[in-house]
């Protein structure tokens, strides 16, 4: 390793160690290169996502090493492996035998078995399984959002986390704008009453159409809707869990983590019509009101051939805050985020995970990423029904999306499309 590139992994660490206090709610001291052993790694969840997961947690600490790997399809790990191994600055630290390649439906429990710290970037509706058993193993976490696809799920990671806090686990969430430096000084001003009491929000996160890998002969139901994901709600918790959720957890953080006491939502398939688009629909809008009287107006749309937008606003009593953009106007003036240096968000949240491991400071951002889960979860059930439904009804939801059991052989049929008016809330 060159002195150069170990230079520049110190001052990662040690700026962000200073820079992620507001985001973690704790104090990260430096880290030492001296600091007890190298920590084994374990992916479980070989996409993009989970890929670039282990890249940043192998760059954020130097005495790191990927050691095991874990997906439901062995295609998977194996292409996503040797992507890995074709980074050149962490290549030497990524020792992944075939014997610590797993795939299945219980892969995550060998993968956890072998490790210290688990990367967790499956489909979300498996997180709470792992999370749990991580836990039991006594296993630092990083947990992509959402954290689960049913309020059963998220009743089961809040009572895991809960264990994990208890054990001095550090459990870093994936929503990932928490740790941008640029949002940590934004929101700042903005809780300091730089544009006074808040009195609405809006948040907006319209994208076009995303990948679709198609069917095979030899799938059966359940490979099927577990390699197109995306589009089974059970397995994503539809796209205002999956991806819009960054949007509504910026809201969420926006009102300083507390929860909204109720939404009304509407949604549907325009396009998405086809049956390989599964049951989830391409568009939302919903409006979550708070005990103050605070709403906040939420839209997200996947359509291709569509406009872009993915932007968020505080409006207050003394000014507007463009939450994405870092810019504020106020009665005391304009002000822009203009710092420097490197500000990679997902590298920050690794740069924080490991720091909090090398000093024995656990982070435990679990309020939120429930919290925010929440959100998307309430949104979809009221859009699914066509009810406002509260947050204390929300959470007492039995609906449980889970298959009947988890095997290769087994060809579930595909959920019916929600109908507003016709859906039950649960």
């Amino acid at each position: 390793m060159s002195r150069r590139k170990h230079n520049r992994r110190t001052f990662l660490r040690n700026s962000t160690a200073v820079a992620l206090t507001a985001a973690t709610g704790c104090t990260i001291p430096t880290v030492h290169t001296g600091a007890p052993g190298p920590l084994k790694v374990g992916l479980i969840g070989c996409g993009g996502r989970g890929t670039g997961a282990a890249a940043q947690a192998l760059r954020a600490d130097p005495d790191t090493v990927l050691w095991a790997m874990g997906d439901a399809f062995s295609d998977m790990l194996e292409s996503h492996l040797q992507s890995l191994l074709n980074s050149e600055d962490i290549a030497d630290r990524i020792n992944v035998p075939k014997e610590r390649q797993f795939s299945g439906f219980d892969a995550y429990q060998k993968v956890i078995d072998e490790c210290d710290v688990i990367l967790l970037a499956t489909s979300p509706h498996f997180r709470p399984m792992h999370v749990e058993y991580a836990v039991e193993k006594n296993r630092h976490l990083f947990i992509e959002k959402p954290v689960a696809t049913d309020v059963p799920g998220l009743r089961r990671i809040q009572a895991a986390c809960t264990r994990g806090k208890e054990k001095g686990l550090s459990m870093v969430s994936g929503l990932c704008y928490r740790y941008q430096f640029a949002k940590q000084e934004t929101f700042k001003r903005l809780h300091d009453g730089d544009i006074g009491e808040i009195r609405a929000l809006q948040c907006t996160y319209n994208t076009g159409g995303l990948w679709h890998r198609g069917n095979k002969p030899e799938w059966s139901q359940m490979e099927y809707q577990m390699r197109n994901w995306l589009y089974f709600t059970w397995l994503s918790g539809d796209h205002i869990a999956e991806q819009h959720i960054h949007s509504l957890d910026k809201v969420l953080w926006a009102m300083k983590d507390e929860a909204p006491v109720k939404c009304s939502s509407t949604g549907g398939r325009i396009l998405r019509t086809d049956e390989k688009y599964g049951n989830v629909y391409d568009h939302f809008n919903t409006v979550y009101e708070w005990a103050n009287g605070v709403k906040a107006f939420s839209s997200c749309r996947q359509i291709p051939g569509t406009s872009h937008d993915v932007s968020d606003y505080a409006f207050g009593t003394k000014g507007t805050a463009s939450l994405q953009s870092h810019r504020i106007d106020s009665e005391a003036g304009k002000w822009r985020y203009r710092g420097d240096g490197p500000d990679d968000m997902y590298q920050n949240e690794h740069d924080a995970l490991f720091a909090s491991i090398r000093s024995n400071n656990p982070i435990d951002n679990s309020d939120y990423m429930v919290k925010s889960t929440m959100m998307a979860i309430i949104a979809r059930m009221s859009a699914y029904t066509g009810q406002t439904i509260t947050w204390e009804q929300a959470w007492g939801s039995q609906m449980d999306l889970a298959p009947p059991s988890y095997d290769w052989i087994n060809d579930m049929p595909t959920d019916p499309v929600s109908l507003p008016g016709v859906a039950k809330f649960v």
